[in-house]
């Protein structure tokens, strides 16, 4: 099968010929106890892809294969429990992997903290191919009404949109303000609206903020401009660390900021007294839980979700991951085989 692989992590550019990201012919997997073979339907190709490619955040198995928005084809299974999949269904493969099921952050419901947990595309080979294998118990089934392609994006951009306004903790049509607006902002967005909230949009690129316009935001402006009104919520999606104090001082008495990204850039000094009191805080958001994921492809299946896609073929991996490093595109890029 063809797939791309992690061979020397750096920079990634349309130009750049160092060959971070290298495409050639691998067996393909066998699925393991509990496990599904999958035949790549589409696969979304999302920052974390970026940060894996260009080594911000270190390899762990040499030679990775990205990708963890994976909708596929179940054409075989291992030994074992396959979860209720069967051959020909269609089923997604996200970020989280495996967890270990018994340490303490697992057994209170918190299985993205567990200590041992692996990651698809970081850990075990991912989407970027043409075949994958996932652990049939972390596989989710997906919501009809939408094509491959619009899926991809929301198994991992749609849910840890999700998780990051769950910690933003947003009231009941409170005011939520959104810092960048790509691929997984864009879905946050709709849901946020979906429940009532006024959303403000800062973002760079008239692409993304023509976009966000169009999905309702009502206020929308650049990177670090200040909303019209103090914020009771705010997310922050650009990988960016210079954007935290301005999301903060855009908050509100007792407003919540979360961070979505598994990457950041360093934090500038803040001033207590300025950024953080009158009970502001700041949270950190770290992957999701299968809970995550079901309610959030719950919330799909009922609520039609407009999902802006841009598709590449699966050889064009690494003008995509460049595309998305340039901000050449507004909502999230596709790799269809």
């Amino acid at each position: 099968m063809r797939a791309w692989h992690v061979d020397r992590p750096g920079p990634v550019g349309r130009d750049s010929g160092n060959g971070q990201l290298v495409e050639r012919d691998t067996p393909v997997p066998e699925p393991g106890p509990g496990e599904l073979l999958l035949r790549v339907l589409a696969c979304g190709v999302c920052r974390t892809d970026l940060h894996v490619t260009e080594g911000d955040l270190p390899v762990h198995r040499p030679g990775v294969t990205p990708g963890h928005e994976v909708v596929g084809e179940v054409v075989a299974t291992g030994p074992g429990d396959a979860a209720g999949f069967g051959v020909g269904d269609r089923a997604g493969a996200a970020w989280l992997r495996w967890t270990d099921g018994t340490c303490r952050y697992c057994t209170r419901g918190a299985e993205n903290l567990c200590p041992a947990s692996a990651y698809t595309g970081w850990d075990a080979d991912g989407g970027y191919a043409e075949y994958l294998t996932v652990p049939a118990a972390y596989a989710h089934p997906l919501p009809a009404g939408y094509a491959d392609a619009d899926l991809a994006p929301l198994l991992c951009a749609g849910i840890i949109g999700y998780r990051a306004l769950k910690r933003a903790e947003v009231p009941p049509g409170g005011r939520l303000g959104l810092y960048g607006f790509g691929g997984s902002a864009h879905l946050a967005a709709q849901v946020a609206l979906a429940q009532g909230a006024s959303v403000s949009v800062m973002t760079r690129g008239e692409q993304a903020q023509e976009l966000a316009r169009s999905l309702g935001a009502t206020f929308v402006g650049g990177a670090t401009d200040m909303p019209p009104e103090p914020l009771d919520s705010a997310i922050l999606f650009a990988p960016v660390g210079d954007l935290v104090l301005p999301a903060l001082a855009a908050l509100d008495r007792g407003g919540t900021l979360a961070i979505a990204g598994i990457y950041l850039t360093d934090i500038p000094a803040l001033s207590y007294e300025r950024y953080l009191f009158q009970e502001r805080q700041l949270r950190s958001v770290t992957s999701n839980t299968r809970q995550d994921a079901r309610e959030f492809l719950a919330f799909a299946a009922t609520y039609p979700l407009s999902v802006t896609t841009h598709q590449y073929p699966l050889d064009s991996a690494d003008h995509a991951l460049a595309d998305l490093k340039a901000g050449r595109f507004d909502g999230a890029a596709v790799l269809i085989p």
